[in-house]
């Protein structure tokens, strides 16, 4: 195995060493922040619960010990994109990896488990269901092991965002495999989550290892929706040719989101679980690609995306939980460059969620929790403080200062009492019957004399135009947060008509309770004076005209590998090294190997070639 045929260097560290197999084979100096803790805690066969942000380097934490130690690592893994790609970076830095999934064909699927019966893995990625039938404990009782490493461990958890009941079997390993250290590790979850996670896997006697989630390279922002397409097509204009992910809350908006897109000359695909194979595989392989294309998703595009460059994530749809939300926006800046992440939300969202939520067959207690969960996800998209203050806060973490880097921070949001505002809403919700929608209580509120509001008579009612000094985005804003507060709520018909929550619109019209409500901003107007428009990070800082030049040549020759080879391109090289080798200007192997994620391997397959292309004039 690898970790045995180290060879020692002229350094000071000893060829098993975890800080050898790092530098050596992933070709980076030193851990990052609790790399190295859990590590070591691993290595020494420890069990351990990894809670680290995406891009944090959450794979390290088992790879590493993985080949420290005797063996053959097990790493459960819930989707087959996952595997692949790290099966693919694995082998590319020399690494003996394999994965067993149901789209093997049966001759690999031989292969790889002779493979494993005669010791040739370092590392074998399955399925929970692999891993639990078809024999495989079975042939892993016979080989030695080196560790189960358990991803994506909030699946393991019924609080869990994205629970799977196959995780919960793997209560079974030490039984099955005494001594045998276990890793759970997750980007997502917070103090319910990591209890039962550790109670469901029965590693009560585990240390926990928490990073922190503040991710410095994500700008959070959050608005109401103003005309969702516009402020769509407004970010991904201030990431012109790059990667993004558009979250959507049903299949058939996806579908028609993209194809908006589409005709917009954006290259947009439609990605949902109801896609036919065929479809689903031709828009994660462009993906995948390292193509400059924007997926529209639902969740069913989430867990195992391993590509670096997202630079913006994007929700029409509001998520149901802080949990989902950070997952998703998780995925944008995996390679620490600066992204941006925007949240749509309307009233409509919110009631929608509530009464999705009040229809559930869940147990009560779930239920209760998922509630919890829901009213925190709306509160965070009304806050006025700091947006990652408020987010992180949810897993129960607390930020020092204010991060800097939301829209909050960027253009301070205010209160503003809206109690009088609120009255004349409740009172003319109460006055045309509890029977209309939003767009005509507003046109009672301002005097406007549709034909509906005049064959109703409700352009005689006492608050006819009570509001006319005030915009239609206004009044839209004015009941979006009732909503929120839960004063008003929206009948599930097919005229969504909004209806008074006596306990608590009763006070507020009796002048009992005041209202204080987030002055929206007008989103054109703040954008031009520097709001989202001027975002940290759109794109990378630009380089020198030769380095520039020499980076353009080096994603060239890395697509033509990528290609030959049939991986992703940021499985060879990610754009921040081939960034930093055009920078640097290596002249030399011994050169070029001292650029962070250029491992032995990497350099034996592809050091001359590199030197050549720098080596050529522009």
């Amino acid at each position: 195995m690898l970790a045995q045929e180290i060879a020692a260097d002229e350094s000071d560290v000893a060829p098993g060493d975890p800080l050898s197999v790092l530098r050596r084979v992933f070709g980076f100096p030193a851990f990052r922040g609790e790399q190295g803790a859990v590590v070591e805690h691993v290595t020494a066969g420890g069990d351990a619960l990894v809670l680290m942000p995406t891009g944090g380097g959450k794979s390290v934490c088992y790879q590493v010990p993985a080949l420290c130690r005797p063996g053959t690592a097990v790493v459960v893994s819930p989707l087959i994109a996952l595997m692949d790609d790290q099966v693919a970076a694995l082998r590319q830095l020399g690494v003996g990896a394999a994965a067993l999934h149901s789209e093997l064909d049966p001759a690999e699927a031989r292969e790889t488990t002779r493979d494993l019966i005669e010791g040739r893995l370092d590392l074998l990625y399955v399925s929970p269901e692999r891993l639990l039938g078809n024999g495989t404990m079975d042939r892993l009782g016979r080989i030695e092991l080196a560790l189960f490493a358990i991803d994506e461990a909030h699946c393991v958890s019924q609080w869990g965002h994205e629970f799977r009941p196959d995780y919960r079997e793997l209560a079974c390993l030490p039984r099955r495999f005494p001594g045998v250290p276990r890793i759970a590790l997750t980007a997502t979850a917070d103090p319910r989550t990591r209890e039962d996670i550790l109670r469901a896997l029965g590693m009560e006697g585990a240390r926990t290892f928490l990073s922190s989630f503040h991710r410095p390279n994500l700008f959070l922002a959050a608005e109401p929706k103003t005309g969702e397409t516009q402020q769509l097509l407004e970010v991904i204009g201030r990431h012109r040719g790059a990667c993004g992910i558009v979250y959507c809350g049903s299949r058939a908006k996806t579908e028609r989101v993209a194809a908006a897109l589409a005709a917009k000359g954006v290259p947009a695909v439609a990605f949902h679980a109801g896609l036919e194979p065929a479809a689903k595989r031709a828009a994660a392989e462009r993906f995948r690609s390292g193509e400059p294309v924007v997926v529209v998703a639902t969740i069913a595009f989430g867990m195992g995306i391993d590509r670096p460059d997202v630079r913006f994530v994007v929700h029409l749809d509001m998520p149901d939980s802080p949990e989902s939300f950070y997952q998703q926006i998780g995925r944008a800046g995996r390679d620490g460059e600066a992204s941006s992440t925007l949240l749509l939300y309307g009233g409509q969202d919110i009631a929608r969620a509530r009464h999705w939520l009040a229809q559930s067959s869940a147990p009560d207690q779930q239920k209760r929790v998922m509630r919890e969960r829901l009213e925190a996800m709306i509160s965070l998209t009304e806050t006025v403080r700091c947006r990652t203050t408020a987010l992180i806060a949810c897993f129960g973490e607390t930020l020092a200062e204010p991060c800097g880097h939301c829209d909050n921070c960027r253009r301070p949001a205010r209160l503003v009492d809206g109690t009088v505002a609120a009255q004349k809403v409740l009172s003319t919700v109460y006055r045309t019957g509890q029977m209309f929608g939003a767009l005509h209580v507003i046109a009672v509120l301002r005097g406007q004399a549709t034909d509906m509001v005049r064959k109703h008579g409700h352009d005689r009612l006492s608050t006819f135009g009570i509001g006319a000094a005030e915009s239609r985005d206004f009044w839209r804003g004015v009941i979006r947060q009732l909503i929120a507060l839960g004063a008003l709520e929206v009948e599930s018909g097919e005229f969504a008509s909004l209806m008074l929550v006596e306990d608590i619109a009763r006070p507020i019209l009796r002048g009992e309770t005041a209202v204080m409500l987030r002055e929206d901003r007008v989103a054109g107007r703040a954008k031009r004076a520097g709001g989202a428009g001027a975002e940290p990070g759109d794109a990378p800082a630009a380089l020198p005209e030769g380095a520039a030049a020499a980076f353009e040549r080096l994603r060239a020759w890395r697509a033509q590998q990528a290609k030959a080879q049939a991986i992703p391109p940021y499985v060879i090289f990610h754009d921040s090294v081939l960034r930093e080798i055009a920078q640097v200007h290596p002249d030399s192997l011994d050169a070029l190997g001292q650029v962070k994620g250029v491992g032995g391997s990497k350099l034996a397959r592809y050091g001359a070639a590199v030197l050549t292309i720098l080596a050529a004039e522009p």
